[in-house]
């Protein structure tokens, strides 16, 4: 059996990748480059390729997938973060379905972010728009969206697609949650940090445990996830961000 990770070449992504692999399993990566399956998915060809060299690479039995791939906020990168962090991961957990039921009992894993519940400002038609699959229209509305939102809203609008698929994924036999992580110390938080703009944003958030977080921590959720350990979860959303959620919304439960 073979687990896939996308955008296992850095961050949460390289680091769950390694901790699968510590533990025996056959993990296929998925990136931009060095990866054994090179794909962009920011293209609707290159989720269409990813797929296509998944299936063949791994027979068609897929009992893991977690949908790592995604892109931080930066000047004028609205649209490519809609297509990357939603339209990357729908479209490819939707190709993959097919695989993992054939290997069921399986789970997948969707990397969201805590964003999508601490953002005050996320922009509804967005994240409408990239539910109803919309490609095109979300990323002209995106262009007007400030990069930090539209952040926000690719992971809300994931956060929900794994919702709305997780019951009748798990009838299936494929259990489908997500992680929702806080700041860890990934390139995609460095990239942020070093903005005049978003940097002090991110260090003004509140973080009770005292510090960022690490991407071996994420990828520890993950492996729970994935596991058979798991196995009556379906449909959640993990936050795994040092009690900023909780901070910032006491009552969001």
């Amino acid at each position: 059996m073979t687990t896939v990770v996308t955008g296992a070449g850095s961050g949460i992504g390289a680091a769950t990748r390694a901790r699968l692999q510590r533990a025996g399993k056959r993990v296929l990566g998925v990136d931009l480059k060095g990866a054994e399956i090179v794909a962009d998915l920011a293209k609707a060809a290159g989720r269409a390729h990813a797929a296509k060299e998944v299936i063949a690479a791994s027979g068609g039995d897929i009992d893991g997938l977690v949908l790592g791939a995604g892109i931080g906020p930066s000047p004028d990168s609205s649209p490519l973060i809609v297509s990357v962090n939603y339209f990357g991961a729908v479209e490819l957990m939707d190709r993959l379905f097919a695989s993992l039921e054939r290997s069921a009992p399986s789970a997948a894993v969707a990397i969201a972010s805590n964003s999508a519940t601490t953002v005050p400002t996320i922009p509804q038609e967005l994240v409408t728009a990239m539910l109803d699959g919309d490609e095109g229209n979300a990323r002209w509305i995106a262009e007007s969206v400030h990069p930090a939102e539209a952040y926000a809203a690719s992971k809300l609008a994931l956060a929900r697609a794994v919702r709305h698929r997780a019951p009748k994924w798990a009838e299936a036999g494929v259990r489908l949650n997500a992680v929702a992580p806080g700041a860890t110390r990934t390139p995609l938080l460095e990239t942020g940090l070093a903005d005049p703009e978003l940097g002090p944003l991110i260090r003004a958030v509140p973080l009770p445990v005292g510090g960022f977080g690490r991407p071996e921590q994420i990828a520890s959720v993950i492996d729970f996830l994935l596991s058979e350990d798991a196995a009556f979860v379906v449909g959640s959303i993990w936050f795994v961000d040092g009690g900023t959620d909780a901070v910032i919304r006491p009552d969001g439960f």
